[in-house]
């Protein structure tokens, strides 16, 4: 077991939190946004709301103890650089940066992050590789608003072709691909019928692809 700090609580930083949590290791939580913090409180081993740019915040919460600190923000080059110094100067063996951009990477490399991720790069490789060998992600993050995923086909959707459900209007979704009988189909055509056993791969803001989950 190892004991982990992620700064940053949202999608990304929130799953990596959680993923961590459930592999056994202890993980704090850091936000600046309490609300944030609250959702997190039960998934975590602690969630404190604190301003993580402040070093004697950073020295009050012990992070020198954590055997892996990881800065999930990427919205702020400014801000995210800043932690990452603090986290280095107080002794943190490993520091994880997320980075939004490719400067931004440059940027985290220079002042010393011990490993910087860039999930949108990454992803992109991941589902390209994905496409060339016929296979796809179950989830793929693109921004806080908008992911891909990979589900099963709603039942109401059965028997019926794309046009025929309007999905674009009714559900404000993209078919993206429909996995039938173990070959992904990509860019299925609007005259595409859905059959029992499909999964379809969606594109679409997050709340309705949790809409959709629902169905």
């Amino acid at each position: 077991m190892k004991n982990f700090v992620v700064i940053g609580l949202g999608r990304f930083g929130m799953a990596l939190a959680q993923r961590l949590q459930e592999q056994g290791h202890e993980v704090l939580g850091v936000d600046l946004r309490p609300e944030r913090v609250q959702a997190a409180a039960e998934y975590l081993t602690r969630a404190v709301a604190c301003d993580a740019r402040d070093p004697a915040v950073l020295k009050e919460l012990g992070v020198r103890n954590f055997d892996c600190a990881v800065v999930a923000l990427s919205a702020d080059v400014g801000d995210s650089a800043l932690i990452v110094l603090n986290l280095k100067e107080q002794g943190v063996q490993r520091v994880v940066g997320k980075a939004g951009s490719a400067v931004h990477r440059k940027v985290l490399e220079r002042i010393g992050a011990d490993q910087v991720v860039f999930p949108e790069e990454e992803m992109a490789h991941n589902l390209a590789h994905g496409f060339a060998n016929g296979d796809i992600l179950k989830f793929i993050e693109l921004s806080d608003e908008y992911s891909m995923v990979e589900q099963c086909l709603p039942a109401s959707w059965v028997d019926h072709t794309i046009i025929e459900l309007d999905i674009r209007a009714r559900y404000h979704l993209n078919v993206l691909a429909v996995r039938h009988e173990g070959q992904l189909i990509i860019a299925p055509g609007r005259d595409f019928k859905f059959q029992t056993g499909d999964d379809v791969v969606v594109l679409g803001r997050n709340e309705d692809i949790r809409a959709l989950e629902k169905l």
